[in-house]
């Protein structure tokens, strides 16, 4: 008996001293945390090396436990206030270096019988949303596809319900659009915090979906500046990704609003009620 307990303990203290990895970042180019590098260092040739970073792409994991605060606390950290703690561990788990991005309370969402004021609401506090185009890839050609984008429809205290969008030819959704600009853009209430704290499932009716529906265009030249003010001024990160990518602008123009923001069906907006209301 006491032989298998000092064979255990063996086996223990070796599981003890290992050491777990984890992928430091689901970017696909990799940005030193010290060193960020600007847009003129970017060059088609330089950006694929970023591709292949095996000495830096791996770092030490830290349990989700520390970082999300569940975990047990070791002594030494009792004494630190949590959010400070949390906030050091998040900050380790990024390849970049996080810009921040000041953050006007966006309130309780508007009366749910106030259609285009909450559809003009969820537009623009909406960081992201997903983009159905019809599909020029071979195997799936003709059929929906689906894609995530970082979206803004204006600095957070100017909304114009105008999405706009920071793209690359690179990506298969823009390909789809040189085919057939066609598009859908769908948000959901249930990224914020109000279907969290009502404890509404996402297709739960009550937490509201907007689906914006028309064509993509490229940005003319003269509203790049606010294009680009808009985007860059809500995901700062944009304005250090490769040059190489030959990244630009495009936006929505809106030919249907669709709204699901309560029990009883569907609203479908006229654009002059949505362009008038005001998300604040």
């Amino acid at each position: 008996m006491r032989a298998r307990y000092f064979a255990l303990a063996a086996v223990a203290s070796v599981l003890c001293v290992c050491q777990s990895y984890t992928l430091r970042s689901s970017v696909s180019w990799v940005v030193s945390s010290n060193d960020v590098v600007e847009d003129a260092d970017m060059s088609e040739e330089v950006a694929p090396a970023l591709l292949v970073d095996s000495a830096g792409l791996w770092k030490q994991a830290y349990p989700s436990s520390a970082v999300l605060g569940d975990g047990v606390e070791s002594p030494g950290e009792r004494e630190k206030p949590e959010h400070e703690t949390v906030a050091r561990l998040s900050s380790r788990l990024f390849s970049y270096r996080l810009e921040k991005v000041k953050k006007s309370g966006s309130g309780s969402p508007p009366p749910h019988q106030e259609t285009a004021r909450t559809a003009r609401y969820i537009a623009h506090y909406s960081d992201w949303g997903h983009l159905a185009t019809i599909s020029t890839q071979e195997q799936i050609k003709g059929l929906p596809f689906g894609n995530i984008f970082s979206v803004s429809d204006g600095p957070l205290d100017n909304s114009t319900g105008v999405i706009y969008f920071y793209v690359t030819p690179m990506d298969n959704t823009v390909s789809d659009l040189k085919s057939n600009p066609s598009a859908s853009l769908t948000f959901s209430e249930a990224e914020g915090e109000f279907c969290r704290q009502m404890v509404y499932d996402p297709e739960d009716p009550r937490c509201a979906r907007l689906t914006l529906t028309g064509k993509m265009v490229e940005v003319a030249p003269e509203e790049l500046g606010f294009a680009k003010e808009s985007m860059f001024s809500r995901h700062p990160v944009m304005a250090k990704w490769p040059v190489g990518h030959k990244w630009f602008f495009m936006k929505l123009e809106l030919m249907q609003v669709w709204l699901q923001d309560w029990i009883g069906g569907v609203s479908i907006i006229p654009l002059e009620d949505y362009f008038k209301a005001t998300p604040f």
